[in-house]
């Protein structure tokens, strides 16, 4: 029974929970029952029938509809006298700024991105209000708690990079079937029905098998032909992509030196006739989630290994469906997990491929989990951690300082003992967030345009929304409505220009100052001049040194590059919770140590003897769940040691 005091603490507080999915659902129940008044909720999502085995606030008459306003009005019927006040929006909106964020006592995360993380951990500490993290992925679990000045900041420790592949892997040698959704998601799709002036490692220009003419005549075979049937254009892409490119690839001999030759595949071989049995005429059209090339062709089991020829007619109904049905979608789509016509495209695609290639096929299942990222939660997990996030809050709202945790769940216990108990880690002395330590940007700025500092430093490192950049005295650029029309286009001029000719210009020993005035977020980089990168390891051509990130997980080839492009695909992953620090090798660690159940204060060193299980995961991958609030990030070892820290 919580106490007076708590009690007190609890009905006089004012919360805002950012996320009402999996943990927000089980976390708002559990705030109203445990007697908070006064809860609001920012939740940009609509409801997915995939939310509904564990979200237990919705129904199937709720999808479509915003989370956040269905978790209000689910809970309201059961506790109609308290004040529950939802927000469908993004919370990085310029509304949900530093002086909305005072107005709660304690912020309550769920969020299903890095990005928003950082976001929101900046808000709390301009705002000084403390913030708790969450995140869960099947049976494992994690809170944690950030208070300014007295614990670490959720930035203070290195985020894991996405994992990532070189092109020459996923263009001309795949040995894994993620390769295969990799080219079919990233590549194929996006050259069908993407954006057609982005770049893409496609060989798009290449004239097909039957062409025999020149370089300068040569068309983009991806391109549908005026008044070409749409049965024979999905031909035409087929025996491109795995019948002519694989031919093509077979002709440089060094390649299959030391690997299997893949074998190019033609639809006349696999697809004699032209098919008359779909029924894509008789697909709703009204409503572009009901298109299916599964239900066109009678499949009806999407954990059915398909053959080969299943796999070629599902891609080219997918394909015909595309454009007979969502035509008007074609040049602005990218691949949603939850869109069921992409999914049943890129399996089918990347089940051929995998078929050209030697490598075991999947069903659509299982396809849809590796292009989606997804690790299917458990509501149990999400229970447990709505429940320890409840129990940190109350601790926060009474400042007992002394008995925060940092709490993991884990899969397989450890001495009877299932959760973990950390005392928090003090704030990084090195972190640039809440520390105010100044970066270091190595580059040559005598080539590097500013607009390649903003995209690829300031927003994709750094994290800023809405950024500003100065140089003494002189403003460089500056992102906001209320700019007028001169001041944009001088802004967006300096994009243009190289470092060291701006008006100020940035040359080295210089030092800049970058802004995000939403975030109140200010730090300073140090210019450190630097002529030559390795386009390899350093693709960006600069290095931003004291901003801390875990070393991506590169896949091993083995062999020598071909001379193939040596930029990355990034396979779609986000980190999207508190990370858990885990290890494959872990389980077999020597558990002589035990784990006391009582909330007494761990030391890493003795954490580093816990026996923790990686939910079979073989390789160290970052993986999101489906509906964004459960994950896990498997880091090796920090500092020197041995030793493995959760945080």
């Amino acid at each position: 029974m919580a106490s007076n005091q708590q009690l007190a603490a609890i009905k006089g507080s004012k919360v805002l929970m950012v996320g009402a999915g999996g943990i927000g659902c089980e976390l708002l129940k559990t705030l109203v029952l445990s007697g908070f008044q006064d809860i609001h909720i920012i939740d940009l999502d609509t409801i997915e029938v995939s939310n509904l085995n564990r979200q237990f606030l919705f129904r199937k008459s709720h999808v479509g509809l915003s989370k956040a306003k269905v978790a209000r009005d689910a809970v309201l019927k059961f506790r109609p006298h308290i004040s529950i006040t939802p927000y469908h929006a993004n919370v990085k909106d310029p509304k949900f700024n530093v002086d909305f964020f005072k107005e709660f006592n304690v912020v309550l995360n769920g969020l299903d991105n890095l990005d928003a993380r950082r976001h929101v951990n900046r808000l709390c500490l301009a705002a000084d209000v403390p913030l708790i993290e969450s995140g869960t992925t099947g049976f494992l679990g994690q809170v944690t708690v950030h208070v300014k000045g007295k614990t670490e900041c959720y930035e203070c420790q290195p985020k894991p990079a996405p994992k990532t592949y070189p092109v020459c892997t996923i263009t001309s040698t795949p040995s894994k079937f993620v390769h295969c959704i990799v080219w079919a998601k990233e590549l194929l799709f996006a050259k069908l029905f993407g954006d057609k002036n982005q770049d893409n490692d496609l060989n798009v220009r290449s004239a097909d098998g039957a062409s025999s003419s020149s370089s300068e005549d040569a068309v983009d075979v991806f391109e549908r032909r005026n008044n070409e049937d749409i049965e024979q254009y999905g031909r035409r892409i087929y025996d491109h992509v795995f019948g002519y490119n694989i031919e093509k690839a077979l002709s440089n001999e060094e390649t299959w030196k030391n690997r299997t030759r893949p074998k190019p595949i033609y639809s006349k071989d696999i697809l004699p006739e032209i098919r008359e049995n779909g029924n894509s005429d008789k697909v709703a059209s009204d409503d572009p989630s009901s298109v299916s090339a599964m239900s066109s062709l009678g499949f009806k089991n999407p954990q059915d290994v398909w053959s080969l020829a299943d796999n070629s007619k599902i891609f080219i109904e997918a394909l015909k469906l595309f454009f007979l049905k969502r035509e008007k979608e074609i040049g602005g789509l990218s691949f949603d997990k939850d869109d069921q016509l992409a999914v049943e495209f890129v399996t089918a695609a990347a089940n051929i491929r995998a078929s050209s290639f030697g490598i075991p096929v999947h069903s659509l299942f299982e396809a849809k989990g590796i292009a989606g990222n997804i690790i299917h939660a458990v509501a149990t997990t999400n229970a447990i951690i709505a429940g320890l996030i409840v129990i940190e809050a109350i601790k926060v709202l009474q400042n007992d300082v002394a008995k925060y945790r940092m709490t993991y769940c884990l899969e397989h216990p450890s001495r009877k003992t299932l959760l973990i108990p950390v005392e928090p880690f003090e704030p990084n002395q090195s972190c640039y967030v809440c520390s105010n330590t100044p970066l270091t940007l190595e580059v040559n700025t005598s080539v590097t345009k500013l607009r390649d500092f903003v995209h690829k430093i300031v927003r994709a490192k750094l994290g800023m929304n809405l950024p500003l950049i100065m140089h003494g005295a002189s403003l460089l650029y500056e992102v906001g409505d209320d700019l007028d029309e001169d001041m944009v286009a001088n802004y967006e001029a300096n994009l243009e220009k190289v470092l060291s000719e701006l008006p100020s210009g940035i040359t080295g020993g210089t030092t800049i100052t970058v802004e995000d005035l939403l975030q109140e977020l200010s730090c300073n980089i140090n210019i450190k001049q630097r002529e030559d990168f390795d386009e390899e390891k350093e693709p960006d051509g600069m290095v931003l040194i004291g901003w801390t990130q875990a070393p991506p997980e590169k896949e091993n080839n083995g062999s020598a590059e071909n001379g193939e492009s040596k930029s990355t695909i990034t396979e779609e992953v986000e980190v999207v919770a508190e990370e858990v620090v885990l290890d494959k090798k872990s389980s077999s660690v020597d558990d002589a140590a035990g784990v006391d159940p009582a909330a007494k204060k761990r030391k890493l060193s003795e954490l580093s003897h816990l026996p923790i299980s990686s939910s079979a995961n073989e390789e160290k991958v970052i993986l999101d769940d489906d509906d964004g609030d459960d994950v896990v990030v498997i880091q090796g070892d920090i500092d020197t040691g041995k030793k493995k820290k959760l945080f």
